[in-house]
């Protein structure tokens, strides 16, 4: 009974088999069809190696929420250069009642303002970046991606000085000069490798009565990559240079102001990856796809040559000549051996 029960089963098995196999004696391979082949197997080479690299691209991906956190204070990393002595520079930071919040943390420290050859090219190359930032906002993923793997705007050290620190205000031999450049500033947890909107941002100015101004707007922003995951802070910049003249009606106080204002909204970038299954599919949709459309091609191919040869005759539809026999050639058949002589 068992025996039975397993050859039904095997039976009805081989009726559900959807890949029913065709014996080598009906099959004819010709050069046409082998060509087709050859094309279809380059393609799915070439596609699944395309793929493969897809596979291990990443991209961005940004999610907006409510920012909830109003205990945390925020950091301030600035590094600017003024073109004036130490003691004529003073930096505080205010609220918006005008309160002095802090004025600890800054280190002040003489340097000469003019760039040395090799930080020209430093400077020149940073504004490259940054026009092409404006110009293509994609690049800042990959700003994103590329994140510890050096510090493009750190200013170099001047060559045959000691280091220089990486914040603080700076000054030269001027006075009353706000002139400046700003090599560095970020809010929150400060990550190299980051380009922000004011690195390296320069005002030249003559007018010893010049106010500028930076009204930024900082946004909380959480990073996820394969390399870091940090709090930090994106931010947009509008800038502002007026020169004070109380005669002309042009009122104010002359000097350098960054007003900022913290976004209520925070945003998360994490860095995603295509998974391994949605991979597979994809090659196997790209081989069972190539191999289902050259084999249609190539029968609607054949079919299309096999009407143009049967209108036209030609190929294996052109008709055979019939050759008939010469009259004047002894065509004698050879016997016919009967019985008898087979016995024999």
């Amino acid at each position: 009974m068992r025996r039975l029960y397993r050859k039904k089963a095997l039976s009805l098995v081989k009726e559900l088999d959807a890949f029913p196999k065709v014996p080598e004696s009906y099959v004819e391979t010709t050069a046409t069809g082998g060509t087709v082949s050859l094309i279809a197997f380059t393609a799915m080479a070439l596609l699944a190696f395309f793929e493969f690299f897809v596979y291990r691209d990443t991209w961005m991906k940004y999610e907006y929420e409510v920012d909830k956190d109003f205990s945390s204070k925020l950091r301030i990393n600035i590094d600017i250069t003024v073109a004036m002595k130490c003691q004529h520079v003073g930096a505080d930071i205010l609220d918006l009642a005008e309160t002095m919040i802090t004025s600890n943390g800054i280190q002040y420290e003489p340097v000469i303002f003019e760039l040395t050859p090799q930080q020209k090219l430093w400077h020149r190359t940073l504004l490259l970046i940054q026009n092409r930032l404006r110009e293509e906002h994609s690049l800042q993923e990959v700003l994103y991606k590329s994140v510890l793997k050096g510090a493009p705007t750190a200013l170099p050290p001047r060559e045959g000085t000691d280091s220089e620190p990486l914040t603080g205000f700076h000054q030269c031999i001027a006075a009353y000069n706000f002139s400046h450049r700003i090599d560095h500033v970020s809010f929150g947890e400060e990550i190299p490798g980051i380009i922000n909107p004011l690195d390296g941002t320069e005002k030249i100015t003559s007018n010893h009565n010049e106010m500028f101004q930076y009204f930024i707007t900082v946004v909380p922003t959480k990073l996820h990559t394969s390399k870091v995951s940090a709090d930090t802070h994106q931010f947009s910049v509008t800038e502002r240079e007026r020169v004070i003249n109380h005669a002309a009606g042009s009122h104010g106080v002359s000097g350098i102001f960054m007003k900022y204002d913290t976004s209520s909204l925070m945003v998360t970038v994490s860095e995603q990856h295509m998974p391994l299954w949605q991979f597979l599919v994809r090659l196997c949709g790209i081989i069972g796809g190539i191999f289902s459309t050259t084999g249609m091609i190539h029968g609607f191919v054949g079919f299309c040559f096999d009407i143009v040869c049967c209108r036209f005759k030609l190929g294996p539809y052109k008709p055979r000549e019939v050759v008939l026999p010469d009259p004047h050639v002894n065509n004698c058949a050879a016997p016919l051996l009967t019985d008898n002589h087979v016995q024999e």
